[in-house]
C-alpha cells in the first residue's frame, strides 16, 4: 500500500485529512485507513492535524482534501464552527464528523456534512463508509473539471458550466450562478476532456458551450440563456444547428409543431 502525503499539485489521487486533538484517535483511524487501502487495493493520500487552527491554516493556503474526518469537540474549537469556516473556501469536501456524542448531529448537517459517525469507529463501520464516500467522489470527478484559479484549485461541476472562452492565454469559465472563474491554459486541453461529454460543443476556436444552456441559434451567433452571444464562423451555422438538434432529440427536448 502506498501511503502518501499530498500537496496542491497532486489532484487526481483521493485525498483524506483527519483532524482530532486526541493522538490515539488519529492513530486508530490511520490504522483503519491502512487496512482499507490494503484490502481494497486503493491508493489514498493522507494528512493528519492535531488541532483545528493548523487545519484551517492549510485550507486557507489551498489544501483541498476530498474527504475530511473532523472531531466535533476539541479544546481549540468546536468542529461545527470549524466546518463553517472551511465552507468559506471549499464547498465540495466530504466532511465526516467524529464524536462520542450525538448532541451535534442535527447541527452538523447545516454545514453540509456527509456523515456523523459516533466513536469509537471500527472496521465494520469504517469500510462501508469509505466505500460510499469514495464512490461519490469518483462520480463527482467524472462529472467535474479541476481548474487552477488564482485563488487555488476549484472543482467545476460540468452541469453548472454554461460556456468557456479563451482570451490570449486566459481561460474563462462562465457558471450558471453568474460567477466567472479564470485560469491560464489552452482551450484545446479543456476540449479534450469535455468533448467526451455529449452536451458540449465547440462552435468557434475560442469558445466551448454547454448545449443545455443554448437559448437560440441564428446564422451568425449562438445566444445563451444568460444572453451571451457566441460567434458562429461563416458557413458553420447549418453544421452547428444539426449538431444541436441531434443532442436535443437524444434528450427528447425537441417537439416539431
Amino acid at each position: 500500500m502506498k501511503y502518501a502525503g499530498y500537496g496542491k499539485d497532486e489532484i487526481f489521487m483521493i485525498k483524506v485529512a483527519f483532524c482530532d486533538d486526541e493522538l490515539s484517535a488519529l492513530n486508530e483511524i490511520r490504522v483503519l485507513l491502512d487496512r482499507y487501502c490494503a484490502e481494497r487495493n486503493q491508493e489514498i493520500g493522507c494528512t493528519a492535524f492535531h488541532g483545528p487552527l493548523e487545519l484551517l491554516s492549510e485550507i486557507e493556503n489551498g489544501l483541498r482534501p476530498d474527504i475530511l474526518f473532523l472531531d466535533v469537540i476539541m479544546p481549540d474549537g468546536n468542529g461545527i464552527n470549524v466546518a463553517k469556516e472551511i465552507r468559506r473556501y471549499d464547498n465540495t469536501v466530504k466532511i465526516i464528523f467524529l464524536t462520542s456524542s450525538a448532541e451535534y448531529a442535527v447541527e452538523s448537517y447545516t454545514v453540509g456534512a456527509y456523515f456523523y459517525q459516533i466513536k469509537p469507529i471500527c472496521e465494520e463501520k469504517f469500510f462501508p463508509l469509505m466505500d460510499a464516500v469514495i464512490s461519490e467522489c469518483d462520480k463527482e470527478q467524472q462529472d467535474s473539471l479541476i481548474v487552477r484559479c488564482r485563488g487555488g484549485i476549484v472543482r467545476v461541476c460540468l452541469e453548472e458550466l454554461e460556456y468557456c472562452e479563451v482570451i490570449s492565454h486566459t481561460l474563462k469559465f462562465y457558471m450558471e450562478s453568474g460567477k466567472v472563474l479564470e485560469s491560464s491554459g489552452s482551450l484545446d486541453e479543456v476540449c479534450d476532456k469535455l468533448l467526451q461529454h455529449d452536451n458540449f460543443l465547440r462552435p468557434h476556436r475560442s469558445f466551448l458551450v454547454n448545449m443545455e444552456y443554448i437559448q437560440n441559434i441564428s446564422y451568425n451567433a449562438i445566444i445563451m440563456d444568460n444572453s451571451a452571444e457566441i460567434p458562429i464562423p461563416h458557413g458553420k451555422c447549418s453544421e452547428i444547428k444539426n449538431r444541436y438538434l441531434e443532442y436535443a432529440f437524444s434528450r427528447r427536448q425537441v417537439f416539431l409543431l
